[in-house]
């Protein structure tokens, strides 16, 4: 007994409590979009399996069309505003870009990246860092190598190993991944990779193994009970220590560039970091840690989705060999068989170029967006949507 009360009647006592709890803390606002019932503590978390997210929330979608293109999940107490349709991401995106620029603070993103790099940082910072870099990129290789030599030299790698297979069926995925993620070597680290080089096989691998962690149940359970999530056993503690390792090998590469740095010869993007540091009138959010993550952010986001996007052409060309027959004809026709594809003959290859972005729109390249947060209360859609949710 305790305090005179049994233990059955104090653990009914407790559990009333927390449910109690748990439902204040779970109430909607006036207006808010509608959404499936919610299990207690849980929400909508098995609703949404993690490894297909974006199959079972267009099953929850479809299921109920009350829902429409805008509904609410949750996920532990975060709640969440799935948006989807072409006109309500156009307004989201474009229309009320300002209300939805921010990104939220989730327990996963905050433990490996903090408010740093070019996808999590928020308000002034993120500004400046993403106006740094596209103007660097855009002006890359101004006296040097363009971003366009560098990728038809890897072009050039990439059809050589292709040939190597002598014609015989092999598995393309690791190839492109190893081309893609060279050109983005090439330009954040200034230097492409062997394919046979150990070092980036296993770097590699890592990501490929930190990609499928992160769309993992543990993952998902992290974000939605961090505080307990830190004292359980499971994968999600090799996740967090894949991305440490990942952080060392960008940190490596920074700490050789700060050794034989020149502010007058730029080499690439870190170099390019590393001379606006040095400037008096710097802004703040320019220091190492920040180049850290705009590198990491830069190497994840342009092999992932690059990769992914070839994969997909060349599941589309095999189903359509028809299409890929015109492309083909079309390349011979233009730019015959003796050089290289370049920027220039996009004018002149109309199919070519209608079949890449009809590729880009038809294929589930990013399944969900990265997050944003509501930087106000606003409304969309005719819902109200209170400032800091998901």
């Amino acid at each position: 007994a305790i305090c005179g009360l049994s233990l059955p009647v104090v653990l009914v006592f407790l559990a009333t409590f927390l449910l109690l709890a748990d439902y204040l803390k779970g109430r909607h606002p006036r207006g808010f979009p509608p959404g499936p019932m919610r299990l207690p503590f849980l929400g909508n978390l098995l609703h949404v399996n993690a490894k297909n997210p974006f199959s079972d929330i267009e099953k929850v979608r479809i299921g109920a069309k009350k829902y429409g293109n805008i509904f609410r999940l949750q996920a532990g107490s975060m709640r969440i505003v799935v948006v989807s349709g072409l006109p309500l991401v156009k307004e989201v995106l474009v229309h009320q870009g300002e209300n939805f620029v921010d990104r939220p603070e989730l327990p996963v993103s905050s433990e490996v990246f903090g408010s740093f790099g070019l996808v999590f940082s928020n308000g002034l910072s993120w500004k400046q860092q993403r106006r740094f870099a596209l103007s660097t990129l855009r002006n890359f290789g101004l006296g040097k190598r363009s971003l366009e030599e560098r990728i038809q030299e890897e072009s050039r790698y990439l059809t050589d190993a292709i040939e190597e297979q002598k014609g015989q069926p092999f598995d393309p995925q690791l190839l492109i991944k190893n081309a893609v993620s060279n050109i983005i070597c090439s330009v954040t680290f200034g230097d492409r990779f062997e394919y046979s080089d150990s070092r980036f096989q296993k770097l590699l691998h890592l990501i490929d193994i930190t990609m499928e962690l992160q769309g993992s149940v543990w993952i998902q359970l992290y974000q939605a009970f961090p505080a307990l999530m830190k004292y359980v056993p499971g994968p999600h503690h090799a996740f967090f220590k894949n991305w440490g390792n990942l952080k060392s090998f960008v940190r490596e590469i920074i700490d050789k560039h700060k050794e034989d740095w020149n502010p007058h010869e730029t080499r690439d993007f870190i170099d390019a970091y590393l001379n606006e540091m040095a400037k008096e009138d710097a802004a703040p959010s320019f220091h190492e840690e920040g180049l850290l993550h705009c590198a990491l952010d830069l190497f994840f986001a342009g092999t992932e989705t690059t990769s992914a996007t070839l994969r997909w052409a060349l599941l589309y060309m095999a189903l359509h060999p028809d299409i890929q027959a015109r492309v083909q004809e079309e390349i011979d026709t233009v730019i015959g068989q003796s050089r290289q594809a370049a920027l220039e003959d996009r004018d002149r290859l109309p199919y070519t170029n209608a079949v890449i972005h009809e590729v880009q729109r038809i294929s589930n390249i990013v399944p969900l967006n990265v997050p944003r947060v509501a930087t106000r209360d606003t409304t969309l859609a005719g819902f109200f949507l209170p400032k800091v949710n998901v």
